[in-house]
């Protein structure tokens, strides 16, 4: 069937220019297609009250509630200009009760039809005044029963009503009318599935399952047309994928193969421990890919501490032994010179080839970032285009045109949600043929989430701690409850210093006047919080608007003059100079530094095993899974860590409950649930996969892991069988629909 033109018409020729403007600016709906594609959130029904608790949590969202009227009192007040009039309207759903104002002319419609007993839907924006919820001036539209006969009035009441998502100014039953207008036109839409996969798994039709989520006659409607849409979704994003791993199968790229007797086996004799079976494990997965003629494509998640980075030096020492070169990007220029720091001290001779003292064996490791004087920058550019330097750590400064390779054989990205795909492919397009590609994170991440978010790559996972890994103890300083437990803090603090150990304090913010840049408290309460209006919610119950996030510069004064008086305590933060960064980052290395207090550059990759104490100041302002990388900077010793989070939250706050569950656990990947389970899906997926957010309306990527985890095996068997989908050209249009709207964002990695 042809894709029929009224599906793609501008719905300014069915609706209108202004309403046609209002969905395309603020829902982003352009066309019929669109907007039988915007789904009802939740259903009405009239002859039940639909909840007024849900509320709480919505303060500043537009909402729209089905209501009766409990009473309705038109009150005259004396303001600064004059009298006036004011109609106060309390509704209930029999649950809770909600208090709507109108004022001046705008009282006289809502005065003669919102009568005691009158059932209507009202939509507005949630306000607090007084302590209470209310809506002011809402929009309205009276659920009358003007049926004559008692089945047509049951038919009435028991008829489901659609509240879609909407906005100030196209309430939800405007959208609905919207809706009817197009509705004919999903006769016309192309079904993406394959007749047999509907069958077997017993699926309705699209056209059917439109019709059902936007008019359901019986709660079944809902579940069958839940159940198709999810499908949908799960299915064309899956062959998305699928087909990227197909395309990615058929690249050429040259096999890197270690050499007997080389540079990998001189690193790995000169190892003062020995691998984990999970790190041995990973890297044959590792190898197996590397010495193929297509390249690798894999994602290596690693607990914090599990020794990724050791995996991915070994794969790179294995490309530089076949005569390639091994690229690894890293995020921050702190992190960038770590990992440098800690590669060169690892291979020690074997990190200077070339150079006096170096082993014959060895090759050059070069760092190259963004600060870096010009000598030393055209020192390593030379190392790079020769191939003297078969190892090369830096930032997206490695992506700059100017840098060249003599022959790119791997590139390893570090932290890979802080990068864009953009960056990614500008590094990997360096190699005279495509590279292998090694990801990492130590942000563990839910399987249906990689296989959602990274599905065009196949998963390692490091889950086992290297052996002399200490345990690291959590709790929870209620600061506000027991000013005397943060007292105690800054003594253990002090104990652990004097015991010949270091310690780090964590602030969501720097301090000296100027936003935090993404990473501090801005980055971490947009992270945790489930929307602003979560979060006024949150001060409204934390006693009202709550102090700005603690800062570095502040907390660092406070300590040296008070309780760790006479220690070397000293600052790192992201708008330091890079030289006094290094300075900082390489004398806290060496014990000079004691204390460090610093935002969360800290977060991925510092690895200073002696330091032993963590305290993280307003904890509940950082996402769970931050939390539990920052954790991860102690305890890398032989002595036990300690992570202490401090809070003024008070224990029953919803805060305090996400502080409780880090320190119930050190297991990345049940912490990871639990972040998820507490954010919007636009947070599970990222600001950098907007592309799969998007096309995500139905799935749900926690809950609906046997959805996605059987699309994927359908897509894949799909794919095999017809990589060029000549024979479902339904699924070929739904997929170029897919990829019209996302390729740029998401899922061109070519």
């Amino acid at each position: 069937m042809d894709h029929v033109p009224a599906l793609d018409e501008d719905l300014k020729k069915t609706l209108g220019p202004a309403t046609a403007k209002v969905l395309a600016e603020q829902l982003g709906l352009h066309t019929a297609l669109d907007l039988l594609h915007h789904y009802p959130r939740r259903y009405a029904e009239r002859g039940e009250l639909t909840s007024l608790a849900e509320l709480a949590d919505q303060i500043d969202e537009h909402v729209t509630v089905v209501a009766q009227v409990a009473d309705a009192r038109l009150l005259t007040y004396q303001g600064s200009r004059g009298g006036g009039k004011r109609l106060e309207v309390t509704i209930t759903d029999g649950s809770g009760r909600l208090q709507l104002v109108f004022f001046g002319s705008g009282v006289h419609k809502p005065h003669k039809e919102l009568l005691p007993g009158s059932r209507a839907m009202f939509a507005g924006k949630v306000g607090m005044f007084n302590h209470k919820l209310q809506l002011a001036h809402p929009a309205y539209e009276p659920l009358g029963e003007d049926a004559s006969d008692r089945d047509a009035a049951a038919a009435f009441a028991s008829q489901l009503i659609p509240i879609y998502p909407a906005c100030a100014k196209l309430e939800s039953w405007k959208i609905a009318k919207c809706v009817d207008a197009v509705l004919p036109t999903a006769q016309e839409v192309v079904d993406p599935l394959p007749p047999a996969l509907r069958e077997d798994r017993a699926l309705v039709p699209l056209t059917e399952a439109l019709l059902k989520i936007h008019r359901p006659v019986t709660k079944a409607d809902i579940e069958d047309a839940r159940g198709r849409l999810k499908w949908d979704e799960a299915f064309v994003l899956q062959v998305a994928l699928a087909r990227r791993r197909h395309a990615d199968s058929q690249l050429p790229a040259v096999p890197r193969r270690p050499t007997p007797g080389g540079l990998l086996e001189s690193f790995d004799a000169k190892l003062p421990f020995t691998l984990t079976e999970g790190q041995r494990t990973v890297s044959k997965e590792i190898f197996d890919d590397l010495a193929t003629d297509h390249p690798m494509h894999r994602l290596l998640q690693g607990e914090v501490g599990s020794g990724k980075t050791m995996v991915a030096l070994r794969a790179m020492l294995a490309v530089v032994d076949s005569g390639g070169q091994a690229a690894m990007l890293a995020p921050t220029e702190v992190l960038a010179q770590q990992h440098h720091r800690s590669i060169t001290e690892m291979m020690g001779e074997l990190a200077e080839g070339g150079m006096l003292g170096g082993s014959d064996r060895g090759t050059k490791v070069v760092l190259l970032t963004g600060s870096m004087g010009m000598p030393a920058r055209r020192q390593a550019l030379l190392d790079l285009i020769t191939g003297e330097a078969g190892l090369v750590i830096g930032t997206h400064a490695l992506i700059e045109d100017k840098v060249q390779f003599h022959d790119l054989g791997l590139v390893v990205v570090d932290e890979q949600h802080r990068f864009g795909v953009e960056q990614r492919d500008a590094l990997r397009s360096k190699g005279k043929q495509p590279p292998h590609l090694l990801v990492m994170t130590a942000t563990p991440i839910p399987r249906t989430v990689a296989m959602t978010v990274f599905g065009d790559l196949e998963t390692s996972v490091l889950d086992q701690l290297p052996a002399g890994r200490s345990p690291i103890a959590t709790h929870v300083v209620p600061a506000k409850d027991k000013p005397h437990f943060l007292a105690r803090a800054w003594e253990r603090v002090r104990e652990e210093v004097e015991n010949g150990h270091q310690a780090y304090v964590v602030c969501p913010r720097i301090g000296d006047g100027e936003d935090e840049n993404g990473k501090g408290a801005k980055g971490a309460a947009a992270k945790n919080a489930k929307s602003a209006a979560a979060k006024k919610k949150a001060a409204a119950e934390e006693d009202g608007d709550r102090r700005p996030p603690l800062a570095v510069l502040e907390i660092a004064e406070q300590l040296t003059r008070g309780p760790l008086a006479g220690l070397s305590v000293e600052v790192l933060h992201g708008r330091m100079d890079p030289a006094d960064k290094d300075d900082v980052m390489r004398r806290f290395t060496a014990g000079e530094v004691k204390v460090l207090v610093a935002t969360t550059v800290i977060e991925v990759g510092v690895n200073v095993p002696n330091s032993t104490v963590m305290v993280i100041m307003d904890a509940d302002r950082f996402g769970v899974s931050q939390l539990h990388q920052l954790r991860g900077r102690v305890g890398r010793g032989s002595a036990p860590g300690l992570c202490l989070l401090v809070s003024e939250m008070h224990e029953a706050s919803p805060a305090r409950a996400r502080l409780a569950a880090v320190a119930a656990t050190l297991d990345g990947f049940e912490l990871s649930r639990i972040d998820l389970e507490q954010r919007r899906e636009g947070d599970v997926l990222g600001q950098a996969q907007s592309g799969v957010r998007s096309s995500l309306r139905m799935l749900a990527v926690i809950e609906d892991e046997e959805v996605i985890t059987q699309a994927r095996e359908e897509a894949t068997r799909v794919v095999a069988a017809d990589p060029e989908l000549t024979e479902l050209p339904g699924l070929r249009t739904a997929l170029d629909a897919l990829l019209d709207t996302e390729r740029e964002q998401y899922l061109e990695k070519g």
